[in-house]
């Protein structure tokens, strides 16, 4: 296990997270209190401190396992939790960005962490109601107070998390040094935006839903009509093609299909950019054991090509009109091809 700087900050952070929203058999499939010991104590053993959970994580069963797992060695660990989603039905101050809802579900998530601060607070989702600036300004509040040490956002906009950064360097607050979202070989949308936005701004990025909810393991391809999230939230050919790919990528390498997918969103950092660190989550110690193995895996740029390929989508409005050849002349005079330009993405 190596250890990554977080985004812009000192903050050494483990290669990989470990999520937690398995933790709790709460929701109806999580893993019970015995077993996610195990899957933690796996996770530690293998050098992982970044652990990453929320307050609506099974009902806030996740926070209460992992207060507990932590409580021995509580400064070795880096702590992340997230606020905005509901904790109380039909109350619509118990959800959302704004300020009474971070105070309190802080307030709680402390209690139900048994520690004194945070070292990392999510804001869960954007909800677009609270500005801005009064979320930022809450935050900042916070990490004033000593309640939390950094702060990030997950599922949002790249244009917010730009338009916050600005105003928090602007006026002096805390801004966003990570940035959590949806991203994998069967998901690669956050190529438009998010990323770039992420290397230029030095945000860290924790992708989740690394294996496509379980589509890129392979086992919608064994067997269709499999149970989990994916048969949940849909899938279709293209999803099955790229896990056809990864199981074949996997054959040459003589490894399993998680591996590869996992080390595919590894190999996506460039070295002088902001660290990809992706989120590991599971129901059995043996789920984790294997996500780990992914760490020692090397895809070969003919692999990374073949996977490139097939899971490819198109970048849209402006980025492919920027980069086609007609603008490209027009905007360089012709001289493109002559200019050596470092800051240029690879």
């Amino acid at each position: 296990m190596r250890y990554k700087l977080f985004g812009r900050s000192g903050l050494r952070v483990s290669e990989v997270a470990l999520g937690t929203m398995t933790f709790g058999p709460d929701w109806g499939w999580g893993a019970d209190k015995e077993t996610s010991q195990a899957i933690f104590d796996l996770y530690a053993n293998a050098g992982g401190n970044f652990i990453d959970t929320a307050n609506r994580y099974t009902d806030g069963a996740s926070e209460k396992y992992v207060g507990e797992f932590i409580a021995s060695d509580r400064e070795h660990f880096v702590v992340a939790t997230k606020y905005t989603l509901k904790m109380r039905q039909g109350d619509p101050n118990f959800s959302g960005n704004h300020r009474k809802n971070m105070m309190q579900s802080v307030h709680a998530s402390l209690k139900r962490l048994n520690t004194d601060y945070l070292d990392l607070l999510w804001v869960h989702a954007w909800d677009f109601t609270t500005p801005v600036e009064e979320v930022l300004r809450g935050l900042d509040d916070l990490v004033r107070q000593g309640k939390v040490l950094y702060v990030g956002i997950s599922d949002t906009p790249a244009w917010v998390v730009a338009q916050a950064n600005a105003i928090a360097d602007l006026r002096g607050w805390s801004r966003f040094v990570g940035l959590q979202i949806r991203y994998s070989l069967a998901d690669r949308s956050a190529e438009r935006d998010l990323l770039p936005m992420a290397r230029a701004m030095d945000v860290a990025v924790t992708p989740w839903s690394v294996l496509g909810a379980g589509v890129l393991t392979g086992k919608y391809l064994a067997d269709p009509q499999a149970s989990g999230r994916a048969a949940r939230w849909g899938r279709d050919e293209r999803d099955l093609a790229i896990a056809a790919e990864i199981r074949a990528v996997a054959a040459d390498l003589g490894c399993t299909p998680p591996q590869v997918a996992i080390a595919w969103v590894l190999a996506q950092q460039s070295p002088h950019s902001a660290p990809i660190i992706p989120i590991l989550g599971a129901t059995r110690p043996s789920q984790l054991e294997d996500n780990l193995g992914a760490l020692a895996i090397h895809l070969t740029a003919e692999h990374l090509a073949r996977l490139d390929k097939v899971s490819a989508i198109g970048l849209g409005f402006p980025h492919e009109f920027l980069t086609s050849e007609s603008i490209l002349d027009i905007v360089f005079g012709g001289a493109f091809g002559q200019i050596d330009n470092h800051r240029r993405a690879p």
